[in-house]
Order: C-alpha cells, then structure tokens, then sequence
C-alpha cells in the first residue's frame, strides 16, 4: 500500500523491524503450513550448507504447500528445487559465465551502461525519479545485454518479473497467464540461439546444456530464472541503498564518491543490513529436512519445513557490530545476503559489481544529490516477494 492520509507510511527498508537472533522457533506461512525460523548467523550457514537439508523434497507428493499463489521459484524444473547430481549439472551449464574472473572482463562494458544512464539522467528536468532514470533500468540493462536480449521490449521483461516473483500483487491465474507467456518466449529463444549461436549468455548455455544432456524444460526454466534473477534483486537493493543514502546514511555519500574500494566495501555493508523484504519468509530460503538433526539444540523431525533468515542473521550481535553500521569497514564474517552453499547466488559477483560501480558513479557524479522526498512520502512497490521504492525524486 502506498502512504495516504488513511493509512501509516511504510518506513523505509533499513528501518524495519527484524526478528531477534536466537534459537530455532516455530512459525506458520500464509499458506498454513508449520515453518523453524533460523536467525541466528551460524545456524543458517548450518542450514544452508548441510546435505541434512534440502529443496528437491519440498516438491515430493507429501510436501506441504509454501505459496499461496505459485510463481516461478516453484518450479521443480528450476535451478534452486535440484539437488546433488542433478544441481550439479544444471549449475555448471551456466557457472562457468559467473565466476569472479569471468565478471572482472564485464567490468568495461557495466561501467559504460552506467555512465550512459547516468549521462542521460543528468539532461533529465528536476526533480527527476532515480528510480525510472537509474537504478531500475540498469540491472536490466545488464542482463539483456549478457544474455543478448537487447530487442526484447523492456517492459515485457519488467511484466514477466514482477509476475514471476509475484508476493500477492497477481492473481493464480494472472501469474499462469505470464508464465506461460514467459515460458514460450524462452523456449523460442532457446531454438533461435540453438540454430543461430551468438556471443552472449544464452547460446552458450544452450551449446552447454545440449553437450551436457540437459533436457528442453529446464534449459528454459535456467533462462527464465537468469532472466528475472539477473536483475530483480540488483534493483531492489540498489532502490534501497539509494533511500538510505540519501536519508539516514548521508555521511557516507562523499566516501562513495572518492574511492571505488571504499564504494565496494559499502556495497557489502549495504546487502548486509538493508532488507530485501519485509516480515516475509523468502520461497528460496526455505528447505526440508531429510532426516532427523538439530539445529542450535533444538530437534528437528526429518521432514519439517525449515526457513532461514538472513536478514535477521546479518544483524547477529555475536559476528557482526550492534548498532549503525560503518559502510566502509571491511565485513568481520563472510557475507550471507547471497545464501550459502550449493545454493549460493551464482549472480553474486555480478551483482556486487553493479552495486559498486552504480553507487561510487553515482556519487562521483551527483556529489550533490538530495532527496525531494521523505521517509513517509515513498510509494512502494509492493505485493512482490521484494519490496522496493518505485519512485524516488531527487534533485542536485
């Protein structure tokens, strides 16, 4: 919901309230099904990296329901629902396009999409919405240009990810309807790069995938998540850090500007303490045990639900400092806002990349950038897994 004069004003992302860290406790989901909250730093890793706990076994016929309305993080032909061999082959068609060193010689080109936004920003009549101007179209600028998609109509691709990660905002069938359409698309896509290889993201994985022996539906299902993973996450982090930045955390925007180091320190900091969401328990956060264990003393049942939160386990007094954080100290414990494990991010490197560089830019450039609103004058983009300002004025 948007603030008016009849409801409370949503406070911003780096405000919200998070729960305590401390041992694992029972919840419910909105679908009723009974979930062990994980909060605390060390216990999520244990979750997350342990063969104990699993996501293939949250689609087996006796799992329980997680989502009211089903969206693409459902699907058992997706990447994050494989496990052990079967993850394992589906991962290493695409790994390879992600690691640290593959990302380090897509530095130039990111760089250049950053400057052209922000060149085109600058000619933009104050106050003008950084939202729509940057942090928005940069993530999908990005991963069309990698994956080669720079034809498709950038609101077809906004339409798909919003339903594809849909939290509410959609419809069951509104959601079938855009994943289907989104499935198709794919899938044409797939054909055209299989007869036509190019040099971009999708023809190798389509070139990898056939030598592999990975079948149609999940080759489709691999492009579809890259597709809506490869920017929607950067843009909501990104939309965050800039309200923080330009509210509370004002004092940092000089160091930003100086040193790229310091800006991808910040970065850090920044994933670490600023939520993607709200209260809510993230599908891709969830896994199942597969057999009786324990976590934090606590006995859990094979077969039960079990959710992590990173937010609150980013906050852990016992790893990381209480209190505000300081944006340009190196983090004390390794990062968790891209998860842990076999199930770890493959996009995390480019993401940060992307946070680095939009914000050490956008600083160096608008070393004099102020809010044209407050705290309780965002409107929110709401109703998805995520939740992000859908537009931000500023002027300079």
């Amino acid at each position: 919901m948007s603030a008016d004069s009849t409801s409370r004003p949503l406070p911003p992302m780096h405000r919200i309230s998070l729960p305590e860290p401390g041992p694992p406790r029972l919840g419910v989901l909105a679908t009723g099904t009974e979930v062990w909250l994980v909060t605390r730093y060390v216990e999520v890793r244990q979750v997350l990296m342990s063969p104990k706990f699993n996501r293939s076994s949250l689609h087996a016929a006796d799992a329980p329901p997680l989502l009211v309305v089903p969206n693409l993080l459902d699907s058992p032909d997706g990447l994050l629902n494989q496990d052990g061999t079967a993850h394992q082959l589906l991962r290493g068609t695409v790994q390879r396009a992600f690691t640290p060193r593959a990302i380090a010689r897509w530095r130039p080109w990111v760089a250049s999409v950053v400057e052209a936004l922000l060149d085109d920003f600058a000619e933009q009549r104050r106050p003008a919405d950084i939202v729509e101007g940057f942090t928005r179209p940069l993530p999908v600028s990005v991963i069309c240009r990698l994956m080669g998609l720079e034809h498709v109509d950038r609101e077809r691709i906004r339409h798909w990810a919003d339903h594809a990660l849909s939290g509410g905002a959609h419809s069951a069938q509104e959601v079938a309807l855009a994943m289907r359409e989104f499935g198709e698309f794919a899938g044409a896509l797939v054909a055209e790069r299989r007869a036509s290889p190019g040099d971009d993201l999708v023809s190798g994985l389509v070139a990898a995938g056939d030598e592999l022996g990975i079948d149609e539906r999940r080759l489709v299902s691999l492009v579809c998540g890259l597709v809506v993973a490869g920017h929607e996450t950067t843009m909501t982090a990104l939309g965050n850090a800039v309200v923080y930045l330009l509210t509370d955390g004002q004092a940092a925007w000089k160091g930003l500007a100086e040193d790229g180091d310091a800006a991808a320190t910040a970065a850090e900091q920044l994933l670490r303490t600023i939520p993607l969401s709200e209260g809510r328990v993230l599908p891709g956060l969830i896994r199942r045990a597969v057999e009786d264990t324990e976590i934090g003393g606590v006995p859990i049942p094979a077969g039960s639900v079990v959710a992590v939160q990173t937010n609150a386990a980013g906050h852990d007094p016992d790893v990381f400092p209480p209190g505000e954080p300081d944006l340009f100290a190196p983090l004390t414990s390794p990062s968790i806002a891209f998860g842990a494990g076999p199930h770890h991010c493959l996009g995390a490197w480019l993401a940060r990349m992307e946070l680095e560089l939009a914000l050490h830019r956008l600083a160096a450039r608008f070393p004099h950038l102020r809010a044209e609103f407050t705290a309780e004058t965002i409107e929110w983009r709401e109703g998805q897994m995520t939740r992000s300002p859908r537009r931000l004025p500023v002027s300079w």
